[in-house]
């Protein structure tokens, strides 16, 4: 749960009760794909079968999970059929098939296949954070959050976010603590990526070595801007800032945030462990407030 987050501030309303929010969930609540479908897309029960409720609120944040379901229609496949489907139209036709007869022939393999193709699920974790009025979601994919913002709209009526930004640019902060300096509250850790602005994408990554070393600080030096950094917060959690304000790999004292349970009862764990997330990311979004002036 929330290895990676993607932030959004809102500004419009959000339901005041939890079962207000369930029961607007349930109006995109997820089905299985059907048949002939290519995709079906909806909200699940965060807890599982522990709990059948769309949301769950704890400690004024609430938690809800998307699922997507997808057909799987390997390329080769269709490639294969579609070589046979063309042999056979040259032999009743005694001529090779125009690209849109190519078209017709490939959506007619993929209707008679798709309803015998493997069913693959996979699920986003989403939250709200009341006192923030902050969306997180578990995706370092934009059009994947997009598309849980777009459900959100489906379920809710209307959803108006920005994404996260401050007064000041996070890629200033993340050179001040590259260079040994910034906040006493973040440290950097040992991942790194570095962007050249005059070379278009061109790009070099550090992991797993000390980021102090003056050879490496002389790239930034000479240039280099700082577009990923490997940093350690408050001296209980630790994740990769993006210049973007998009976090990877969260972690908390060192470790996944998903390995320690604290109760044999799955919704308890399911709680401390929303708790403790939910707690770490409203920390980290302070400090880098007060390190960048605040809100945009």
């Amino acid at each position: 749960m929330f290895r990676n987050l993607r932030l959004y501030r809102l500004h419009s309303d959000w339901p005041q009760q939890e079962d207000d929010l369930s029961q607007k969930l349930h109006n995109v609540e997820f089905k299985p794909c059907g048949a002939y479908a290519e995709r079906s897309m909806g909200w699940e029960a965060p807890a599982g079968e522990t709990s059948p409720a769309l949301c769950r609120r704890v400690a004024g944040a609430d938690l809800f999970r998307l699922r997507t379901q997808s057909r799987l229609l390997p390329t080769s496949a269709i490639n294969e059929a579609m070589e046979e489907r063309i042999e056979e139209f040259r032999q009743r036709t005694q001529r090779d098939p125009s690209r849109k007869e190519k078209r017709d022939l490939k959506d007619e393999i993929e209707s008679e296949l798709r309803p015998r193709a493997l069913l693959k699920s996979d699920r986003t974790w989403g939250f709200y954070l009341q006192s923030e009025q902050l969306i997180g979601i578990d995706t370092t994919s934009e059009p994947q959050a997009e598309r849980f913002l777009d459900q959100l709209r489906s379920s809710l009526g209307s959803l108006q976010v920005t994404p996260l930004a401050f007064k000041e640019p996070v890629s200033k902060l993340l050179q001040q603590i590259f260079l040994g300096g910034g906040p006493t509250s973040f440290l950097a850790g040992e991942e790194c990526r570095m962007v050249d602005p005059s070379a278009g994408t061109a790009s070099v990554n550090w992991l797993g070595i000390d980021l102090g070393d003056p050879s490496i600080h002389k790239h930034v030096k000479d240039g280099l801007k700082i577009d990923r950094l490997g940093v350690e917060f408050d001296g209980v959690m630790s994740c990769v800032i993006g210049q973007d304000s998009v976090i990877r790999k969260l972690k908390f004292g060192g470790t996944d945030v998903m390995e320690d349970e604290v109760d044999e009862d799955p919704l308890a764990n399911l709680d401390a462990e929303f708790v403790l997330i939910t707690g770490m990311v409203k920390r980290l979004v302070s400090g880098l407030k007060k390190a960048l002036g605040g809100y945009d």
